[in-house]
């Protein structure tokens, strides 16, 4: 817990996360133990995993990145940064992953 002050704080975020822990099994009827192995075991800073990715065209085509972990192949993308926008997200992560300037189209 990173900003925790006192062993209080750490009861309190411990009780938390206990509760998220139990909605998540009620609301997927994943086990609980599973539940806690996949989203109770950062430390520090917690923000919600999300992520966004860019669909990138040119004329008929689109630009997929292939997934080494999973042999998939996907959008560009990753997990958001907490201080960007949806929109400051897709481009820092399609420019990573491609190594290409890329501007959004509205």
């Amino acid at each position: 817990m990173k900003y925790g002050h006192d062993v209080f704080d750490r009861e309190r975020y411990e009780q938390i996360r206990q509760i998220a822990a139990e909605m998540m099994t009620a609301k997927t009827g994943m086990p609980i133990e599973k539940v806690k192995t996949l989203f109770c075991g950062d430390e520090g800073y917690q923000t919600p995993k999300i992520e966004t990715r860019a669909a990138i065209f040119k004329s008929d085509k689109i630009l997929l990145v292939h997934e080494k972990l999973t042999d998939d192949w996907s959008l560009l993308g990753g997990w958001c940064e907490a201080n960007l926008s949806t929109e400051e997200n897709c481009i820092k992560e399609a420019e990573e992953e491609s190594g290409r300037d890329v501007k959004p189209i509205n």
